[in-house]
């Protein structure tokens, strides 16, 4: 699973996002950018285990990819509900359920949805949104200054 970025150089500083997650730093270069990414959504996941990598492409473009797909969905999750000014017990509420910790368990990491529940939690915590899958192409180059 990977999430896509953008980066760009904006004065002394490169500028560095991840929509998806509403994740933004900087760096004094584009490699330190791609490094404070890295450690931004790092300490964002707050598992000590979970590796991510940035892997550059064209046009000011990267992706964010980890083999840890079920924290990058938790974290996904709770970045959008987060980001849409939702409680558990809001999500909990919408979603039919008697208990918060249904849904927290996504949040967590302790349950993986499936591609349709995904869909259904997606559209609970971030309803004004619409989600895009892409496949990953070939245009991923290397870190450059």
């Amino acid at each position: 699973m990977r999430f896509k970025g953008r980066v760009w150089k904006d004065g002394r500083f490169w500028l560095i996002e991840v929509p998806i997650l509403d994740a933004m730093t900087q760096g004094s270069t584009r490699k330190e950018a791609y490094e404070m990414i890295a450690d931004l959504i790092f300490t964002m996941a707050n598992k000590p285990e979970f590796k991510v990598s940035v892997v550059p492409g064209k046009s000011g473009t990267f992706e964010i990819t980890s083999d840890d797909s079920r924290t990058l969905v938790a974290l996904l999750l709770r970045r959008q509900r987060i980001k849409n000014g939702l409680s558990l017990a809001d999500i909990a509420k919408r979603l039919g359920a008697k208990s918060r910790n249904s849904y927290a368990r996504y949040e967590q990491g302790t349950s993986v949805p499936t591609v349709e529940k995904l869909d259904e939690l997606l559209k609970t915590v971030a309803p004004h949104n619409d989600f895009v899958l892409v496949q990953a192409g070939s245009d991923l180059g290397t870190i450059n200054e």
